[in-house]
């Protein structure tokens, strides 16, 4: 009888909590959360379940979608901190992914500007016999900017393809 009275209890309780706004989804994300949590536990270990990214990604949903008083309540094969901390997670990742700048710039120098690698085709293209330190040399001279040999050899390797049917001297 005892087993009746609580059975009747929970089914009450969980009506009323689908009444509310919001209220399937949190049952349901509820369910999820604790079916979920049943099957970690299920696994063949001896001590606590060993999360798996994709346990952490459920756990963090979960948490996103339910009530933070339930989420004690919820915690059955996981420490409450673990469920938090999942996310706390989630959270951070989504704000970052919201505020950070869509294009993900590697760090150090950018290269020289487009204008730099301009002036260092058009000398080549003029004066092919011109090695790397003489087109240093002549930007250095004609326009002030101070250029290493080393960034005109990567310009050239890179940018510069020479007409064809010219080669060397006689071309």
């Amino acid at each position: 009888m005892r087993e009746l009275f609580i059975l009747v209890a929970h089914l009450l309780n969980t009506l009323t909590k689908l009444m509310r706004p919001g209220g399937v989804r949190a049952v349901a994300a509820e369910s999820l959360m604790l079916k979920h949590q049943m099957l970690m536990l299920n696994r063949s270990r001896k001590r606590a379940p060993k999360l798996t990214p994709w346990d952490r990604l459920l756990l963090g949903f979960g948490t996103c979608l339910l009530n933070p008083k339930r989420i004690p309540k919820i915690a059955v094969g996981v420490k409450i901190s673990t469920l938090l901390r999942c996310h706390r997670a989630l959270t951070k990742l989504k704000y970052q992914l919201l505020f950070s700048p869509r294009r993900r710039s590697r760090p150090g120098p950018k290269g020289p500007s487009k204008e730099l690698v301009a002036a260092v085709l058009e000398i080549k293209r003029r004066n092919p016999r011109f090695g790397c330190p003489r087109i240093a040399q002549q930007i250095a001279f004609s326009f002030g900017v101070e250029i290493n040999k080393d960034v005109v050899r990567r310009i050239l390797a890179q940018y510069y393809r020479p007409e064809p049917g010219k080669r060397g001297l006689h071309g």
